[in-house]
């Protein structure tokens, strides 16, 4: 009987998704720093292929970037399609790219890399293995045969309870004459209402609280301590929505006393999304605005 009980738990409990997605609730309702003037137009152009064309004129000087994606006829979950070709080009030659295969039901590949112009800067490869109630994916980052240099990246998730999910990072890097690894470990407790988040290792904290108030109000609290530049930062950040207005407004505020804010409008009904945000850093005297239009 007991056997068949933890057996019957078990099954109840659900995939904690990715370790990436531990803070996502949380930073979500910070708003994103928005400066100069932009212009994203999105296009569909069939049911699996999308492009979006987007020009950027800031302080420093303009930029243009172009993005396509593919998202193939494998579905693993809702708005989940295999295989998913992403690719992004800046004005000055410098590329993003990805490809996430489905390989099997449970495990998915990813392979990304980025150049800056005609050096490649980053490229990586990630292997993802989802249980009923597990996630492990293991991640080989900037490999190097010839200078015997790599980082390796793993990690684990398991969800203890309905509610509480535990798990860990190990991140081992090889360099010429440098080795070492470093363990961190997590842990993310979920409610309807709240969601409190901790990761802790040698390398710091990060700590983080979301909290939905109601339907309209979100708060987000987050504090990341380093012990390599032994510095902390806390920040608080909220979002209100108002639907009727088809309006939602994003605010934070930190420790170093960087007060900003990002108020989104749709013009229904036309397909164009309207943002507006300010940021003020108050120790440095630097003031930066802007805005932006998005075409759907």
């Amino acid at each position: 009987m007991g056997n068949r009980a933890a057996a019957e738990r078990r099954r109840r409990l659900h995939n904690p998704g990715g370790f990436e997605r531990l803070h996502r609730r949380c930073k979500d309702v910070f708003p994103q720093q928005i400066e100069g003037v932009k212009l994203v137009i999105n296009k569909d152009l069939s049911q699996h292929f999308q492009a979006a064309h987007t020009i950027h004129m800031s302080s420093t000087s303009p930029h243009y970037h172009f993005n396509a994606t593919y998202s193939g006829t494998q579905q693993a979950g809702p708005g989940e399609s295999f295989p998913l070709l992403v690719g992004e080009m800046d004005s000055s030659g410098s590329l993003n790219a990805q490809c996430v295969l489905l390989l099997a039901e449970r495990i998915r590949a990813k392979a990304a890399f980025q150049t800056q112009q005609d050096k490649f800067l980053t490229w990586q490869f990630d292997s993802e293995y989802r249980g009923d109630n597990f996630t492990a994916s293991v991640t080989l980052g900037n490999p190097d045969i010839i200078n015997e240099s790599a980082i390796v990246v793993g990690h684990f998730l398991q969800s203890v309870t309905q509610n509480l999910v535990l798990g860990g990072e190990i991140v081992y890097h090889r360099r010429p004459n440098e080795e070492g690894a470093i363990l961190t470990l997590a842990g993310k407790y979920a409610t309807p209402q709240w969601i409190a988040t901790l990761n802790i290792g040698r390398g710091g904290a990060h700590v983080s609280y979301y909290h939905r108030a109601n339907d309209q109000v979100q708060v987000g609290v987050e504090f990341e301590a380093s012990s390599q530049t032994r510095e902390t930062a806390f920040s608080f950040g909220y979002q209100l929505d108002l639907p009727q207005a088809k309006m939602v407004f994003r605010g934070s505020l930190d420790s170093n006393w960087v007060v900003g804010g990002v108020l989104e409008k749709k013009l229904a009904p036309l397909p164009l999304t309207f943002a507006l945000g300010a940021f003020m850093d108050h120790m440095k005297g630097k003031f930066q605005y802007g805005f932006s239009v998005t075409v759907c």
